[in-house]
C-alpha cells in the first residue's frame, strides 16, 4: 500500500499565551515494513528551533521551542508511505523454541529492558498478571499460541470503545471497567505480555481499513519481540496480527511517549483553549 495523507492539529487560546517546549511524534517510521517516501512539516507560528532526535525505539521525533506570544498553535504534516506485505510469521519461527517462559539467551541483550518491564521494581499490575496466567494455561506454553489466547480473552472480556482524551488506563481499571480504548487495550496486552517475560512495547499510528471509515483517528497497538520473527505488530481491539494497512508513527515502553504531541504554556489562570484535528487521505494506491 502507497498513501499520502494529511495530519494537523490546531489549538486555539482566548488570549495570547507562551508556548513552551513541545515534543512531536508524527514524523512516520521509516524502516521494517514501511519506507517513509516524503515527509512535510508545518508550524504556526514558526518554532526558534526544531531539534530531531532519535527515540531509544529508533523512530525520530522533535523538539520544539518557541519565542513570543500566540493566540493559537497549527501542526500540520503531509507524508506518503509505503508499506509491504508482512511475510508470514509462522515461516519466520519455524523450527524455533517458543517456549514460554523465554531462555535469556535467545533474546537480544538489548531487549532485556522490554523484557524486565518499565514498572517500578519489575512489579506488574496484578490483573495483568492474572489474565497473563490464563491466557497461557491454554497455550501449551507456546509464545504465538499464548499471544492468539490472550487477545481473545481481551476481546471477550472488555468492550472497544473510542476515547479521545486521557492517558492509557492501567490494567487494572481497564479488566474492571470492562470496556476500554485502543491504548487501554494494548496497553493491558504490553502489561500482559511482560509479566510472562515477552519483550512488548506500545505503539501509536493509524490503521487504514478498507473501506476507510468516514472518519479517521489515531490508532494503538501492541509490538511483541518474537525470536526468530522480530519485532511483531498485533491489535487487541482490532484483527490481532496486523498488515500492511497499519502505519506506525512511533513506539515505545511507555504510552505516553508515544503522544503525537505534549508540551505546555503560560497564560493567565483559568485560560479557555480548545483542539480540533484532522486525519485524512489523500491517495492511496
Amino acid at each position: 500500500m502507497r498513501i499520502k495523507y494529511i495530519h494537523k492539529l490546531e489549538y486555539k487560546y482566548e488570549d495570547p499565551v507562551q508556548l513552551g517546549e513541545h515534543r512531536l511524534c508524527i514524523k512516520p517510521r521509516s524502516n521494517g515494513f514501511q519506507k517513509l517516501k516524503n515527509f512535510e512539516l508545518k508550524i504556526t507560528p514558526e518554532p526558534e528551533i526544531i531539534y530531531p532526535l532519535l527515540a531509544a525505539s529508533g523512530e525520530e521525533i522533535n523538539r520544539i521551542r518557541f519565542n513570543g506570544l500566540t493566540d493559537n498553535l497549527i501542526i500540520e504534516s503531509v507524508s506518503e508511505v509505503e508499506t509491504i506485505k508482512h511475510p508470514n510469521i509462522i515461516d519466520g519461527v519455524k523450527n524455533r523454541d517458543l517456549t514460554l517462559p523465554f531462555c535469556r539467551s535467545i533474546i537480544n541483550r538489548d531487549l532485556q529492558g522490554a523484557l524486565e518491564g518499565w514498572m517500578p521494581n519489575g512489579q506488574h499490575d496484578p490483573a495483568a498478571v492474572e489474565l497473563a496466567q490464563e491466557a497461557l494455561a491454554g497455550s501449551i506454553n507456546n509464545a504465538l499460541s499464548f499471544t492468539y489466547q490472550l487477545i481473545e480473552i481481551i476481546q471477550d472480556r472488555v468492550k472497544y470503545t473510542k476515547r479521545h482524551t486521557g492517558p492509557a488506563w492501567p490494567a487494572s481499571r481497564t479488566l474492571r471497567e470492562r470496556i476500554g480504548s485502543c491504548r487501554d487495550l494494548a496497553m493491558l496486552m504490553v502489561e500482559a505480555c511482560r509479566s510472562i517475560g515477552i519483550p512488548s512495547r506500545f505503539v501509536s499510528g493509524y490503521h487504514f481499513e478498507d473501506p476507510l471509515p468516514s472518519e479517521l483517528d489515531l490508532h494503538a497497538w501492541a509490538e511483541l519481540y518474537i525470536p526468530g520473527a522480530g519485532w511483531r505488530g498485533f491489535d487487541p481491539s482490532g484483527k490481532g496480527l496486523i498488515d500492511d494497512r497499519y502505519l506506525t508513527l512511533v513506539s515505545s515502553s511507555k504510552s505516553n511517549l508515544t503522544s503525537v504531541i505534549t508540551g505546555n504554556f503560560i497564560g493567565k489562570n483559568n485560560l479557555e483553549n480548545t483542539l480540533s484535528w484532522e486525519i485524512k487521505p489523500l491517495e492511496i494506491k
